[in-house]
């Protein structure tokens, strides 16, 4: 399967999406035989039927909302930025100690009281 190109904006998502109900398809299966992201698609829909009113209900949009001013469509991709763990070194003269937050206080106290005495 290629890849599908998205929605580019809302006149070509209305067309769409007027095409696709004449057709009396429904979206996903209309999208993918004409090459169209469905999922892109489905989020035109959500959109505008939000913004006419319709509270996200898999209505068509009405045609009073053609006339609004155009809508853009903001893809939102999350995106995971790995924490790293927090890393800390202890150096005395030559010696260092290298632990992390989840290290126990008493080995802590414990490798402190070996440094201090180098």
């Amino acid at each position: 399967m290629g890849e599908q190109r998205k929605i580019v904006d809302e006149a070509e998502a209305r067309e769409c999406l007027a095409a696709a109900a004449r057709a009396g398809e429904r979206l996903g299966p209309w999208a993918r035989a004409r090459g169209i992201d469905g999922r892109s698609l489905h989020a035109w829909q959500m959109n505008l039927s939000r913004r006419a009113g319709f509270g996200g209900r898999r209505e068509s949009v009405s045609r009073a909302s053609v006339h609004e001013s155009p809508a853009s469509l903001v893809e939102l991709v999350p995106v995971t930025t790995a924490r790293l763990p927090a890393r800390y070194v202890v150096a005395v003269g030559p010696v260092s100690f290298e632990f992390g937050d989840d290290i126990r206080e008493e080995t802590l106290r414990r490798v402190l009281g070996v440094l201090r005495s180098c």
